[in-house]
């Protein structure tokens, strides 16, 4: 495990590793129960307990700069084409929902914010992987 980086933006509202898992897996247990994406998700991950920590470190990378995720989340999600901008508004919409109601709301706020840009790189590079004009916007409501 690394050390978070001290300066790391989860480390000025109080993200922890224990708070990033307990995120994570109550995230991804609601996206398993969401109409829309549960199929979605269930149709490409074949090890749950395999992704969830690959998540839990790539959240940890995000927020406390640990570099501990190693992948390539671009062309993973590039390679589904379909996954639409609605797609991505209920992924944040979930996700906001759940950071609200497991963190702080510093720590919430940070994590949405995140999220938020994360999914408009996501969107915009399966945009130009598929040569499509750009989806409607990801914000959720």
């Amino acid at each position: 495990m690394h050390d978070r980086h001290t300066k790391a933006p989860g480390v000025a509202v109080g993200i922890t590793e224990p708070m990033i898992e307990a995120l994570v897996h109550a995230f991804y247990a609601s996206v398993r129960r969401d109409e829309m994406l549960g199929p979605i998700f269930d149709a490409q991950i074949d090890d749950w307990d395999a992704h969830l920590a690959k998540l839990c470190r790539f959240w940890s990378s995000v927020t406390l700069m640990t570099g501990t995720y190693e992948g390539r989340p671009m062309a993973v999600h590039a390679a589904l084409p379909a996954i639409e901008g609605e797609h991505f508004a209920r992924w944040l919409a979930l996700f906001a929902e759940t950071a609200h109601a497991v963190c702080p709301p510093d720590a919430a706020a940070l994590f949405v914010d995140r999220a938020q840009r994360i999914a408009e790189s996501l969107k915009h590079g399966i945009d130009l992987h598929l040569g499509r004009g750009r989806l409607a916007a990801v914000n959720a409501p």
